[in-house]
């Protein structure tokens, strides 16, 4: 694994029932870092995330920490410290904001810090502390995404997967969360792989992204080098 990987992915396949619909996908994520998942619907971006926890069936190599993930119990990935933010953002609706967040830890042995990371979430995200004691499903869609991130960072990870956490959500809401999102990666030093359809958001939060198209990746470099890629500002960016 090529030094300062947290992640390297190499070659992955991911099938659903008899549809294959990763065909080789390969690529790495730098410790610290955030990385950009790009493509239209379709192209396999949501998959590759699933395929990483093992979610999917799957072959070929996802080495996380010198761990290979392939062929694990999707628990045993969370153990390792992988943490899925999925779309649609999988709240336990009938639950409280606060027994949400409890949950997130599950899998943690530190019980004793549990409550403190708690009132760190309610910090981060005062919405959420306004709220602790409400059912996570009459929350807005804005603050059931702070939720679900909230609920995914109690695990204490060191690789954090966001699919699309702009989707359905105000420019404002959108604009707060990935204010946030870069103060938890700069703070909290976690590592982000993130799909998202809004492709000028992405590549500004992001160090590094992939294109994909049909199950695999097209083009991949600097965030930066890309917004410049007239190409890539013509199909992803809308300029």
């Amino acid at each position: 694994m090529p030094s300062g990987n947290l992640l390297d992915v190499q070659s992955l396949t991911a099938t659903y029932g008899a549809t294959e619909v990763l065909h080789g996908v390969s690529f790495g994520l730098e410790a610290g870092h955030i990385t950009a998942i790009l493509g239209a619907n379709g192209a396999g971006k949501t998959t590759t995330l699933r395929a990483i926890c093992q979610m999917v069936r799957t072959s070929g190599s996802a080495v996380f920490e010198g761990q290979q993930l392939v062929g694990r119990a999707t628990e045993e990935v969370v153990r390792l410290g992988v943490a899925h933010v999925p779309d649609g953002r999988g709240t336990f609706t009938a639950l409280s904001v606060d027994e949400n967040l409890r949950l997130g830890a599950y899998v943690r042995r530190d019980k004793h810090n549990v409550g403190a990371d708690i009132e760190k979430m309610y910090a981060r995200f005062p919405r959420l502390g306004e709220r602790r004691h409400q059912q996570a499903g009459t929350l807005s869609g804005g603050e059931q995404q702070m939720l679900a991130i909230s609920r995914a960072l109690m695990l204490r990870p060191k690789l954090l997967l966001l699919d699309e956490p702009s989707f359905g959500l105000a420019p404002k809401i959108v604009a707060e969360i990935f204010r946030i999102l870069r103060a938890i990666n700069t703070d909290d030093r976690v590592s982000m792989l993130l799909v998202e359809q809004n492709a000028k958001l992405a590549l500004e939060l992001a160090d590094h992204a992939y294109l994909m198209e049909t199950g695999r990746v097209a083009l991949s470099g600097r965030s930066r080098e890309l917004m410049a890629d007239e190409a890539v500002r013509r199909a992803y960016l809308g300029v």
